[in-house]
Parts: structure tokens; sequence; C-alpha cells
């Protein structure tokens, strides 16, 4: 027992070091231009680019590691990286360069009656925690958004993608060094395993912000752990409902893009709501779509009697309504109204993306309404809830939650502001 609270209180004080140094790095970063912090993301891009073959050598353990662990292939997709994918993320990379820098940028600006001037402008956070799960792209896309923002991040990625993330940080930080930057803006503690996770969790003062990226589980572990401020970014339970008054052939491309475009992914549907009236019309076009991608489907009892032969289905339980599958599933429900579509959605999402494939504007109006999601989409597939197709650029995650941000999170996420007081000789009454 207490070789094991030793063991902890190593980790801590080695995470706090790596904090500490992220901590001092983030206050060079904030006095820096944004031509700057552009030279830097441009040195990123190409070193990734350079680095290619090693990253996916170090790629390829990781993968090896998954089939042997029976990991989903919608984790394995998110997990894979090629020479293609790695170019993809230098190009997100460059993409950022071409955004606006959000620091600096007047949020309002007034002069009170007393002739005190008020200006309030966006700031770097400071240093940034990210706790997420197999997914490589993270690790460069939070480094980069952290960068163009002016802050510095501490990485802990899934242990299923070790190497690859560690082939990532360490191509990032040649970058910044041959730069003549700091490399301590970008850094890890994926080395300290679950340990290493609570004490980054738990680093307040040193640490200002804590995103989780992954499933349920780990952001629920992350907010029941942290002592530093969270934001819950990404659980999907992404719904799709066709009314009556839908373009048929409109809903039967909408419903296979959001489902089959990436299932691995956050914005990927996860459950079909079917207005009773176009069930019979619609559903046997859709289920035929699915046995041929080898879709199961958890359907309800008037859903199923619409079911081929060919179609892997499954009753629906309870607990396939709440579930965020990630994988070639989905869950159908017939609905006897919009009214009842909102009232299943609102007891069984997780607040990301839901959508509504219908002609009439009233039903639309009442369906946008009646929902609480950080976005909702009309005649539009759920994969639209991304920051790229936001023109955000490269997206650190997308908040389901209210505060300080909701939907995804581009630049200006990753900012505070504070007010600046200028005044000739004000003392206060």
């Amino acid at each position: 027992m207490e070789e094991t609270t030793s063991h902890a209180y190593q980790v801590e004080q080695q995470v706090g070091d790596v904090a500490s140094r992220a901590k001092s790095a983030s206050i060079m970063l904030r006095s820096m231009t944004t031509e700057e912090k552009n030279a830097l993301l441009a040195h990123i891009a190409d070193q990734l680019v350079a680095d290619a073959e090693h990253i996916e050598s170090a790629n390829a353990r990781d993968m090896a590691m998954g089939r042997e662990n029976a990991m989903s292939e919608g984790l394995l997709d998110r997990l894979y990286l090629d020479k293609n994918r790695i170019e993809s993320i230098a190009r997100s990379v460059r993409d950022v360069i071409d955004l606006p820098d959000p620091v600096g940028e007047v949020v309002s600006e007034s002069i009170l009656p007393n002739g005190l001037h008020l200006t309030c402008k966006r700031v770097p956070i400071g240093v940034i925690g990210m706790i997420y799960e197999a997914r490589p792209n993270v690790t460069v896309d939070a480094a980069v958004l952290a960068i163009k923002s002016g802050n510095a991040v501490v990485l802990r990625g899934g242990s299923a993608a070790l190497h690859t993330n560690a082939a990532l940080v360490t191509s990032m930080k040649t970058a910044l060094r041959n730069a003549g930057a700091d490399p301590d803006i970008v850094n890890t503690v994926d080395e300290f395993g679950r340990e290493g996770s609570v004490a980054l969790m738990r680093a307040r003062g040193l640490v200002d912000l804590v995103i989780p990226r992954g499933g349920a589980g780990l952001i629920k572990t992350v907010i029941e752990t942290a002592t530093v401020p969270v934001i819950e970014t990404g659980v999907g339970n992404c719904h799709v409902y066709v009314d009556k008054s839908a373009d048929l052939d409109k809903a039967l491309a909408i419903v296979q893009n959001s489902k089959l475009n990436r299932v691995g992914v956050c914005n990927a549907a996860e459950k079909l709501l079917v207005h009773t009236d176009v069930a019979q019309a619609f559903l046997p076009r859709i289920f035929d779509v699915f046995a041929k991608n080898y879709v199961t489907v958890h359907a309800d009892v008037e859903a199923a009697r619409l079911a081929p032969k060919s179609l892997k289905l499954i009753p629906a339980r309870v607990r396939d309504w709440e579930t965020e599958y990630l994988a070639k599933e989905i869950a159908v429900r017939i609905v006897g109204n919009v009214d009842e579509a909102i009232e299943h959605i609102r007891t069984y999402s997780t607040g990301h993306t839901e959508a509504i494939i219908a002609q009439d504007q009233e039903t639309i109006d009442l369906f946008v309404s009646g929902m609480d999601s950080a976005a909702v989409m009309i005649n539009a597939s759920t994969r639209f809830t991304d920051g790229g197709q936001f023109g955000f650029g490269a997206e650190i995650g997308i908040s389901t939650q209210k505060l300080h941000v909701r939907g995804p999170m581009g630049l200006p996420a990753l900012t505070s502001t504070t007010w600046i007081v200028k005044g000739d000789g004000h003392v206060r009454d």
C-alpha cells in the first residue's frame, strides 16, 4: 500500500513538472504575434510530412495491437494513419494558419458615464490538458489549435495509440525546436499511464482547462475526477427523424450518409425515427441499404415487420435507445408524429446533433424549437457537425455542455477574455 502511494506521489510530481514547463512555455507563447505562431504551425506541417514514414511505422504497431485486442472496425478506422491521412492532417494544420487569430480580438468596447473606457478582449486560456482515446488526429488538432490561440497543451492519448501519439508529439517538438521555440509548448504525459491522467486532471494552478474527448466512460471519469475546470465533449447519440412531409429520396441519401460515411465518429447517426405515414414507403428502402452494408438494426416491433430477411435484425430494448454504437449498428423506431419524435429524442439524446428531414415548415419549426442539442440539422446529414465543415478549421472537440462554449470548438473557444479599463485619474466614490 505504501509502495502504491509512493508511486502515485512520484507520478504526481513528474506530471506537475511537465505541466510547470508547459506553463512557462505558455507565457512565452502568449506574447507571440500571429505571424510568429503561424510560422510555428508551418514548421509542424512540414515536419509531419517529412516524418510520415516513421509515423506510419509507429501506427502499424498500434493497429496490430488493436486487432489483437479485438478493437471494433469503427475504432480501428479512427486509429489508422497512412501517408494520405498524415498529409491530410498536415493540410489541416495549414488550414489553421489561414484562420483569423482570435487573440486580441475586441469583444466589446464602451465608455461609461464617468468617462472610464472599457475594452473586453480575447486572451489565451494558458495551459490546456487534452485527455482522449485512440484518435491520433486529435494529437495534432489539439496542439495546433492551442498554439494558434496562444496556449500550451499537455496531451494524454489512449494507450491504444501510444506509439502513434509518441511519434506525432516527437515530430511536433522537433518542428518547434527547429523553429527556435520552446518545445514544451506541446507536451505529453502518456508515459505515466492512468495515474498520469489523474495527476493531469488535478494539476490545478498549472493546468487551466481539461478537455476530454472520447466515449461516455472517459468523459464521466474526467468530470468526476478533475479538480481542473472541464469542458464536456462529444458523446453523440445522434438522431435522424424522417417526417411524413419528407422528400424520401433525399431522406435515403441523408440517412445513409449520416450512418455510414464514418461509423466511428461522434456525429454519426445512431438512431432513426420514421413517421408512421411514410414508414412502409421508406423503411424497406433504407433497410436494403443497411443490409447491403452489413448494418445491424435494433428495431421496434412495428419497424421489424418491414425488414427484409437479408437484414441482421435485433429487437430494440431500452438500452439501445441510450447507446452510442460507433459501429455498423443503428436503432430504428416508428413514431406517430413529430411530437412523439421530439419526446423520444429529448429522453435519450446526449445533446450533440439531431436532424429532421421534412418539407413542411411548421413541422420543421416545431422540431427545432423542441430540441436542446448543440446542433440541429434541417434536411442535412448529422456528419456536418464538425469544426472543419463549419469553417473553423481543425476542431479540438464538440462541446455538448452549455458553458463556456457549445458545439464544434474552434479557435475562439480556446480563449478567455480580459477587461481593460482606461481612466484618467479616476477614483471611486
